[in-house]
C-alpha cells in the first residue's frame, strides 16, 4: 500500500476516485508524487517522496497511469541495478494504491526542478528516451536530500529495508 499525491493538473487528466485520508505506506520506498509534463506525446513525472526518485512515463491512457505505474518503476529499479526479489518485494507491496493531493511541498519544489530540467536533458534519439531520461535525473543532486543524488540514496534505503 502506498499514496499516489498527484498534481491539480494531472487529477484533472487521471479523473481518479479520492481518498480521504492517506494509508500509511508498506513499502521500503514510501509514497509517490506525481504530475503532468505537456509535450507531445504527454508524459507523467513521478518522484518518490523518501528518495526523490524520479521516472517518467508516458500519460497516455490517463485512466489507467496508477496501474500501469509499477511497470514503469520496476525499468528504472533495473537500470539502477536493483536487485530482482528487492524489486519484487517493493512491487507486491504496491499492489494497492490510494491516490490524494500534494502534500509535501519540498517534493514539488524538486518535481518542479525536475520537469525544467527534463525540457533540457530529454533527447528523443535515444532507444528508450524516457527510461534515459528518468536515469539522467536520477543522478543530479538535490538540496533537500543534502545535495546526495536520488540513485544513491536509492541503493541506501533499499539496501536497508531488505535486511
Amino acid at each position: 500500500m502506498y499514496t499516489l499525491h498527484c498534481t491539480r493538473k494531472l487529477l484533472d487528466r487521471v479523473k481518479p476516485v479520492m481518498s480521504a485520508t492517506a494509508p500509511p505506506p508498506t513499502t521500503a520506498l514510501g509514497n509517490w508524487y506525481a504530475t503532468a509534463i505537456f509535450w507531445k506525446p504527454q508524459v507523467a513525472l513521478f518522484v518518490n517522496e523518501r528518495t526523490l526518485l524520479p521516472v517518467v512515463m508516458p500519460l497516455a491512457p490517463a485512466a489507467t497511469l496508477a496501474a500501469r505505474f509499477p511497470a514503469a518503476l520496476v525499468a528504472v529499479l533495473q537500470a539502477h541495478g536493483i536487485d530482482v526479489p528487492i524489486i519484487e518485494a517493493e512491487i507486491a507491496a504496491m499492489a494497492d494504491v490510494s491516490l490524494a493531493k500534494t502534500a509535501n511541498r519540498s517534493v514539488l519544489g524538486t518535481m518542479n526542478e525536475f520537469s525544467f530540467m527534463a525540457d533540457h536533458f530529454r533527447d528523443p534519439s535515444e532507444p528508450h528516451p524516457l527510461l534515459a531520461l528518468s536515469m539522467r535525473l536520477a543522478d543530479v543532486p538535490c538540496g533537500s536530500i543534502k545535495y546526495d543524488s536520488p540513485s544513491r540514496l536509492l541503493r541506501q534505503v533499499l539496501r536497508n529495508a531488505s535486511h
